[in-house]
């Protein structure tokens, strides 16, 4: 068989200033040919990629290669890099059979891969009532990010008891969708905010009690008469924090996964951040890798059964092909996507 082409989605360049916050002019989509279907596999294994993410941690990996984090940059001259899903056609590497699949945080936006080992991705096997896109979403890092943080941080208990009432922020995302449904599902009354009428009505049909807009409604007006808040989901930061530090109750627990308002303006001070102690709050950072493995079984054991039965609703935005994987940058950092926004590279 020919050489075949592998299309792939580089980090091209830094961007700075006003230019930072253009998704699109960062990326470039070249493709090479390559004998993939002969080229020896040295004990490692051929990987065809069919779906990948596009998350709002983006923005922060997209840096100079000095500037330190949490988690490496991309590289310049190198694929993008995230979580994906892709299927074995080769393999010389023990227990990776061909037609098993794979997901994991280092999938390269490209076609093809020749991989050694696995290294840090893992085999995965699918429910069969859920497709592949769901599990880079609901089913996927998003889904475990919410289950892991609330399973360890929430301390939910029942509306019953008084003021126990949690607030999620810009929650029509994918880790927000799914933090409302188990904070219904823990008997828990839920507050959520989002940027346009139609992500407010998305949370409203996901069982939010009270739902509204941040953008044409005061957030401090709806939790004067909601609040007070006892627990706070939060990937947004800036003056909606604010807000939900000013109406926080006593021992209230905050639960951070995210700054997004900040990826383009250097975050913003919070100025009344003297209420965690003043009310004794309990403030928490969630990186799902470091829960998941706590929790990895129960998740799989659970989340996609309840998702493939509908007893838990997600929402996708798919892209077909690596084109516009800019746009779809650009689209998630400014809130402009309508549900959780994924790739499908290949189909089976």
């Amino acid at each position: 068989m020919a050489p075949i082409q592998n299309a792939r989605v580089l980090f091209n360049s830094v961007p700075s200033g006003e230019s930072a916050a253009r998704g699109p002019n960062v990326l470039g989509s070249p493709s090479r040919r390559a004998d993939y279907p002969a080229a020896p596999l040295n004990g490692g294994f051929l990987l065809k990629v069919l779906v990948l993410s596009v998350d709002p941690y983006f923005r922060g990996k997209i840096r100079a290669p000095e500037k330190k984090s949490y988690s490496p940059g991309f590289i310049i001259g190198a694929p993008l890099e995230g979580y994906g899903i892709g299927v074995v056609l080769r393999s010389e590497t023990p227990g990776v059979e061909v037609g098993k699949y794979i997901y994991g945080l280092t999938i390269p936006h490209q076609e093809y891969l020749m991989l050694p080992e696995l290294s840090d991705l893992e085999i995965i096997e699918k429910h069969p009532g859920l497709p592949w896109p769901a599990y880079v979403g609901a089913a996927g890092m998003p889904g475990k990010t919410a289950y892991v943080g609330w399973k360890e941080y929430s301390d939910a208990k029942p509306v019953t008891i008084p003021a126990r009432t949690p607030l999620s922020a810009l929650i029509s995302g994918a880790v927000g969708s799914v933090v409302i449904q188990l904070a219904k599902q823990a008997g828990m009354k839920v507050i959520a905010s989002a940027g346009s009428e139609e992500k407010v009505q998305y949370m409203k049909d996901l069982g939010a009690d009270v739902a509204f807009n941040y953008k044409t409604t005061d957030t401090r007006a709806v939790l004067a008469k909601e609040g007070p808040i006892n627990v706070y989901w939060d990937n947004v930061g800036s003056e909606v924090l604010e807000a939900a530090l000013d109406f926080a109750a006593i021992h209230g627990r905050f639960s951070k996964c995210g700054m997004i308002s900040g990826y383009n303006t250097g975050h913003q001070g919070i100025k009344n951040l003297k209420l965690v102690y003043g009310r004794s709050l309990n403030i928490h950072g969630i990186l799902v890798f470091r829960l998941q493995a706590k929790y990895d079984k129960e998740f799989y054991a659970t989340i996609p059964a309840k998702l493939a039965s509908g007893e838990i609703k997600y929402a996708e935005e798919i892209t077909r092909g690596q084109n516009k994987v800019g746009d779809d940058i650009l689209a998630v950092r400014k809130g402009e996507n309508k549900a959780k926004a994924v790739i499908v590279v290949a189909e089976e």
